[in-house]
């Protein structure tokens, strides 16, 4: 309900720039993703998903209706760090609890099955806020105000989940953990961060969108087609990459970026630029559940949170930089430049990708390791 809305609330609503809508958007994901690194270790320490999961989920629940009171730009900061502080806090014990949840050859497909609730959620939020807003005529306000009731019933079905107690100890220091990584875990990190570099938030395709002519309605739509293919190619990329290895089907989602990065710094047609949203959201499907499947298959199960967290870690700082620049290539060079930039690094992590990563990991010897 919230993300399409939100650049557009921050600029037109409260008059910020396109380096605010970078820095709030770029510190909030950031700020999501690093905390998984904590969250996934403390998890693994603790040899408990579901209780971290539950603080984070409503931490996140509470936080969403206080950007609906800001006034400037910097309360409505405040609140997306809150509301994103609980969002990263239960994501890597969530996601050690699905990858728990299943034999290993079908990890990724367990991933995939994830990837289709979440951005269903993605796809139906805008379909509502677009209801809200032009049907029912609600004030833009109401719906941060609103996204409270989403949020609490995520909460409770949390409760229902029931959490298996693992057959091995983690260790009980952070270094501890990060030195028992393997080389090719962190060479993998490598390659995310090298792709990360140019992958700036989404916020700024949502500007673009609108700059070149689309309405509030027809941007909001135009999002939730985006991540409504994201749903639908999740499942699908999670048992291709089961079936025949990570690394051809995450280099499938880089290429797909950078196809959707060209085309975003020169189409300035409302209906190409709304199929190429929607074609952009294979990467987003495809990322989201094989990026995290893949950096779980370098280590044992016992540090299998950890090693989501520190790759969740790894995307949002890269994500938090690329915000930044991108905010100031906005404001300061031009719109186009935000998506060459992103294009470029695009490459680079094709390149880091082929070169670095072996075409097959040995995910089923990770898995028993001791």
């Amino acid at each position: 309900m919230l993300y399409p809305i939100l650049p557009i609330f921050l600029t037109q609503t409260l008059h910020a720039s396109g380096s605010v809508v970078g820095l709030v958007d770029g510190i909030a994901q950031a700020t999501q993703n690093i905390v998984q690194g904590f969250s996934g270790w403390l998890s693994d320490r603790l040899q408990k998903r579901k209780p971290i999961a539950l603080v984070g989920y409503f931490l996140a629940a509470i936080a969403k209706p206080l950007i609906g009171l800001a006034t400037a730009w910097p309360m409505v900061l405040g609140a997306r760090f809150g509301d994103r502080l609980g969002a990263g806090f239960r994501s890597a014990p969530r996601a050690a609890l699905v990858a728990s949840s299943v034999a290993e050859e079908h990890r990724g497909k367990a991933f995939g099955l994830e990837g289709i609730g979440d951005n269903l959620g993605a796809f139906l939020g805008p379909l509502l806020a677009v209801l809200l807003l032009v049907s029912l005529n609600v004030d833009i306000r109401w719906i941060f105000y609103l996204a409270l009731i989403p949020g609490l019933l995520a909460f409770l079905m949390v409760l229902l989940v029931r959490e298996q107690q693992l057959a091995v100890s983690a260790k009980a220091t952070l270094d501890v953990n990060l030195r028992r990584f393997p080389k090719a875990y962190w060479t993998y990190l490598l390659v995310t961060a090298l792709f990360g570099i140019g992958n700036s938030s989404n916020a700024f395709l949502i500007l673009q969108t609108k700059d070149i002519g689309a309405s509030l309605e027809a941007t909001i739509l135009i999002y939730a087609g985006f991540n409504l293919v994201a749903a639908l190619i999740s499942y699908p990329a999670g048992l291709l990459s089961d079936r025949f290895g990570r690394k051809g089907v995450l280099l499938a989602s880089f290429t797909i970026f950078l196809i959707a990065y060209v085309g975003f710094a020169v189409i300035r047609n409302i209906y190409l630029i709304g199929l190429l949203f929607a074609f952009y959201g294979l990467y987003q499907g495809i990322f989201r559940s094989v990026g995290k499947a893949f950096a779980s298959d370098f280590v044992p199960q016992q540090l299998r949170a950890s090693s989501i967290g520190w790759y969740s870690s790894t995307v949002g700082l890269l994500e938090l930089m690329a915000s930044l620049v991108a905010g100031q290539l906005w404001d300061r060079v031009s719109h186009e430049a935000v998506f060459v930039y992103g294009a470029i690094f695009a490459v680079v992590g094709c390149v880091g990708l082929l070169a670095l990563i072996p075409w097959q990991t040995n995910r089923h010897r990770a898995s028993t390791a001791s």
